[in-house]
């Protein structure tokens, strides 16, 4: 069995990566299930997703001297001066929440022209450990739209719409977001060296 911390806090994110992994002999633990000891907060200073990953990644494997996974992904809209970009959790301030940032962004987009509305999502995940550092990346392409359609996901979800599909990544199920989003395409990429791992 492989034990492998999930630097993050966010629920959704941990929820939707154990999902992801489902490997039989991976045991993966998300900050929020560590009950019995200190747990630092790690400020995320870095200018892109791999800065602030490595930092995470480094940082709490100094704290539990254990194999950790951290990610740090985000939503990039060129016609936004790539916004909200490494700051996409906290668009709208420091503890803002996710219809804090949602209304933030459809005030920012309503002066670009709908054919200029294209944004992709972006994951860098990190696997760190004593002997190695990993990094894998995934983006998935989509345009933003004025209103929230869309009850599933989290963060900017209800707004980031995929034409292929016609649906925002609100409407989609889990099974249907794992295969085209950005964190499943990295998780893909992380798994298949989890696998040699093992071996």
């Amino acid at each position: 069995m492989i034990k492998i911390i999930f630097a993050t806090t966010n629920d959704g994110k941990a929820k939707e990566v154990a999902h992801l992994i489902q490997l039989p002999y991976i045991e993966l633990t998300s900050l929020n299930s560590i009950k019995e000891v200190y747990i630092p907060k790690v400020e995320e200073t870095g200018q892109t997703f791999l800065d602030n990953a490595l930092i995470k990644a480094r940082a709490y494997f100094d704290t539990f001297k254990q194999a950790v996974i951290a990610d740090d992904s985000g939503l990039i809209v060129p016609a936004l001066n790539n916004e909200p970009g490494v700051h996409s959790a906290r668009y709208a301030g420091e503890n803002a929440t996710y219809l804090e940032n949602n209304s933030l962004l459809i005030k920012n987009i309503t002066s670009i022209p709908d054919k200029q509305r294209q944004a992709f999502f972006k994951s860098v995940i990190v696997y760190k450990d004593q002997f190695q550092e990993k990094v894998f990346e995934g983006i998935c392409n989509g345009r933003i739209i004025e209103k929230p359609v869309g009850t599933n996901g989290f963060g900017y979800d209800p707004l980031f719409y995929i034409d292929e599909l016609q649906k925002t990544f609100a409407q989609l199920n889990t099974e249907e977001k794992n295969k085209i989003s950005h964190r499943g395409k990295a998780i893909n990429e992380l798994k298949k060296f989890l696998k040699k791992l093992n071996n």
